[in-house]
């Protein structure tokens, strides 16, 4: 649609703020605007060429895999309308790191993309690092950041790499790579909302021994509690990870125990429960950085970047 003559343009006057107070500058990369689409919604670089139009600040592309691999069994997406939520069991379905590189080589540099990278579900946890490793390689040359992501509940084992032991000596790997390739692309961990205190201390203790450049909170939840849908609404979608409202006041929780614990330097990008320009301001004040939206953009769609934008303008 977007490649109709003049589209992009209207798409530009309805949705787009261009403004100099927007701009967040971190880790040397300079955003237009905080809000971005999460990954997960463009999970083969098809869709940033067209949705940079809707006002998002940046994209994050993925998660992608080095093999193509076709996800769990359909259907694996379910609308919880009463929470304002969805449930998916995705399952890291896409076509793989060469043909996602292939999509972004060539493309305009002056909008900022992420890469979110995971490993393949047939690889075993103890080979998980050679995965990411070649995620990284292929995508260092395409994308501004990287985004660890090991706190997906729809590939099975994949939360096991979020302990100490397994996450530090593959975030050390990843940075290790890094260093070899002169990178200067920061590197991002996403992490579970479901992670008790003593593994968030776990986390704050990797973040400082590994030196990476930030954390992205949080992932989608497997947790049920004080949804208003019905048992059976609940039961019917079964399992996979739920996203929306009623993440919303954890992930914050989180996000204000990491800027806390941190300090300043550290880039945190807040997501989940994002449905109103005071639910962005809220992540903002509890600590983040930058904001992203998967379940908010669906349910409310493009104007709530555009009214997040505005809200914070309003704010300064």
């Amino acid at each position: 649609m977007l490649l109709i003559p003049g589209v992009k343009f209207i798409f530009g006057k309805l949705y787009c703020i261009d403004d100099p107070m927007l701009a967040v500058t971190k880790k040397g990369l300079c955003f237009k605007n905080p809000v971005g689409l999460a990954a997960g919604f463009d999970k083969n670089a098809t869709l940033f060429k067209s949705f940079r139009h809707l006002g998002f600040g940046y994209i994050e592309v993925g998660t992608v895999t080095p093999l193509p691999q076709p996800g769990n069994p359909k259907p694996r997406l379910f609308r919880l309308p009463k929470d304002h939520a969805l449930i998916n069991r995705m399952g890291f379905n896409n076509e793989g790191v060469k043909a996602m590189k292939k999509r972004l080589e060539g493309r305009a540099t002056d909008f900022i993309i992420g890469g979110n990278i995971g490993k393949n579900k047939i690889t075993a946890n103890e080979d998980a690092a050679n995965d990411y490793l070649q995620c990284f390689r292929e995508l260092q040359p395409v994308v501004d950041y990287f985004v660890v992501n090991v706190s997906s509940p729809n590939t099975p084992g994949l939360r096991a790499l979020q302990e100490k032991e397994p996450l530090t000596k593959l975030l050390l790997s990843v940075k290790k790579l890094a260093a070899e390739m002169h990178s200067t692309q920061p590197i991002l961990l996403k992490i579970a909302p479901d992670l008790n205190s003593d593994e968030l201390n776990d986390i704050i203790e990797i973040v400082k021994t590994t030196e990476i450049d930030g954390v992205i909170a949080t992932n989608t939840t497997i947790s049920r509690e004080g949804l208003k849908s019905s048992q059976h609404e609940i039961k019917k979608s079964g399992e996979g990870g739920l996203s929306g409202k009623p993440l919303k006041s954890r992930s914050t929780e989180i996000i204000k125990f990491l800027r806390d614990k941190l300090g300043n330097e550290p880039l945190i990008i807040g997501v989940g429960g994002i449905e109103t320009p005071g639910d962005a301001i809220e992540k903002l004040n509890a600590g983040a950085d930058l904001l992203q939206l998967y379940t908010g953009f669906i349910y409310s769609g493009p104007s709530l970047i555009k009214q997040i934008n505005k809200k914070i303008i309003q704010g300064k």
